[in-house]
């Protein structure tokens, strides 16, 4: 897999995975397991690639948030593939995109700087923030994606937003997906993911 490390006891152990999400990636409202970061854990172990998974996601982390936290947890976890799913909650809050697109390139830079790839994962909001705004915040992941020569999935809830069933998609806030929902982030995810591994 040719990964950096000391000797043959980093070859044994396999990638580590280090997941900087909000509460899409944090569980929120499931029961433990049922989120797609757990159901990579599984994926993984059908498959037979012996990674390690650190979910460092927080429910309502912003892009500030996470590039505060990065550097410690690049440290700390030594990570092969950082994957970035964050952005959402800076638009909740109405935060200028120009601030998220500026966060999530330093959190790019940053994670190839202690030699891991990355993976972003992009977001999109409702068009009650107007036109403007959605097509700019839309733009943000692949600017990102573009200027990192990072790869992106554009938006991780393909199918359960814009699927035909996506009334029953969501928890009663129409923000947090159901547990029945992340097999398919997951299914959105794993293709650019599996790639870096």
């Amino acid at each position: 897999m040719g990964l950096p490390g000391p000797g043959a006891w980093a070859q044994q152990a396999g990638p580590t995975i280090l997941i900087m999400g909000d509460s899409l990636s944090a569980e929120y409202g499931l029961k433990r397991g049922e989120g797609w970061v757990a159901l990579l854990e599984k994926r993984l172990a059908s498959e037979k690639i012996p990674a390690h998974v650190v979910n460092a996601s927080i429910s309502g982390e912003t892009t500030a948030g996470g590039k505060s936290r990065l550097d410690a947890l690049l440290k700390t976890h030594k990570p092969n593939v950082v994957v970035i799913e964050l952005g959402g909650n800076d638009a909740l809050r109405g935060l200028p995109y120009t601030q998220t697109q500026a966060n999530l390139s330093a959190m790019v830079d940053a994670s190839k700087a202690a030699g891991a790839k990355v993976l972003i994962i992009g977001i999109q909001v409702p068009p009650n923030y107007g036109m403007q705004y959605l097509n700019n915040f839309n733009k943000v992941f692949t600017n990102v994606s573009a200027a990192g020569k990072a790869p992106v999935v554009p938006f991780m809830l393909k199918g359960v937003a814009d699927g035909p069933d996506a009334a029953t998609m969501f928890q009663p806030d129409r923000i947090h997906p159901v547990a029945a929902a992340h097999p398919r982030i997951l299914d959105n995810i794993w293709p650019e993911l599996k790639k870096l591994l």
